[in-house]
């Protein structure tokens, strides 16, 4: 998942069914959340690198038809952000959270990922000039006190420091990349920049992941998952993320970040039997609400 503020668009009238917002929301939140247990099951066959590889490149690939409709739009003074972005916005915390996945249950990493809200504001406040207020202040302190509660926790007896440390760090990435994107890249067509960027960074990895490349045969359950996280959890995702923004906007658009980490729990839990630990529920309900409190600021 990227940056929830990366693109604001404007509104399109509203002329839907009511039902309709909130599905695609719980889906989206859905198909997020599986993205961690997708990376679960995929990351310990493949690698941090080359899993997230493939995932830039599929990705990427169902986006494309994005990009070439927006071409001319598409500038050569645009493709240094986009290089930028793309670094930033996706192949280091890509590469982050599939190394924490190796490490850590999958619910782990949806809880960090939550903390990209929050890193948004933050950046905004310190590089950005932006104004923060008490509220959001509050807030940014009550996420950090949630991330040290998941850090101090454990898994099948093993710390998990160290993997919430590296989500921790690509939800920073994905702070500096949402405001990045707003203040440079806001002007362009969104999905055909997740589609630039997407492409860029799989061209970054690409020698990485060649060196990288495991030898030993990947089991069939692998690929699928890392087909899925490809397809369903970046392309597919993205394009969906970017189509509720553009209809019902992004403040609104931003809830799905609550369901990502529920959800993320909830298909290791079922699929996994990954056990759902007190730190955890306590971490995410701190991390959650501080989050709540955040969006509540800036509506």
């Amino acid at each position: 998942m990227r940056s929830i503020d990366a693109v604001p668009v404007p509104l399109d009238a509203p002329n839907t069914q009511a039902w309709r917002t909130p599905l695609e929301l719980a889906l989206l939140g859905a198909i997020w959340g599986a993205s961690f247990m997708f990376m679960r099951v995929a990351a310990k066959d493949f690698g941090a690198v080359p899993l997230v590889e493939l995932r830039l490149g599929l990705g990427a690939l169902v986006l494309m038809p994005f990009l070439w409709r927006a071409r001319a739009s598409m500038t050569l003074k645009h493709w240094p952000m986009l290089v930028l972005v793309g670094a930033i916005n996706s192949a280091i915390p890509f590469v982050l959270f599939a190394w924490a996945a190796q490490r850590a249950p999958a619910g782990v990493g949806a809880i960090a990922n939550s903390m990209a809200v929050l890193f948004t504001a933050l950046v905004g406040f310190l590089f950005f000039g932006e104004k923060i207020g008490t509220r959001r202040a509050i807030a940014l302190a009550a996420g950090f006190v949630g991330v040290v509660v998941l850090a101090s926790g454990k898994a099948a007896g093993a710390s998990v420091g160290s993997a919430v440390a590296a989500g921790a760090t690509a939800a920073f990435l994905y702070g500096i990349g949402g405001n990045l994107v707003r203040r440079h890249l806001s002007g362009l067509p969104p999905s055909a920049v997740a589609a630039a960027t997407l492409g860029t960074a799989a061209l970054m990895v690409l020698p990485f992941a060649i060196t990288q490349w495991p030898q030993h045969e990947i089991p069939a359950r692998s690929w699928f998952a890392a087909g899925m996280i490809g397809v369903l959890c970046t392309g597919v995702a993205y394009a969906m993320f970017y189509r509720l923004i553009q209809r019902i906007g992004a403040g609104s658009a931003a809830t799905v970040t609550y369901l990502v980490p529920l959800f993320g729990v909830a298909w290791a839990w079922l699929l996994l039997d990954e056990p759902l630990t007190l730190t955890m529920g306590i971490a995410g309900s701190i991390i959650l609400g501080s989050v709540a409190l955040s969006q509540r600021s800036t509506r």
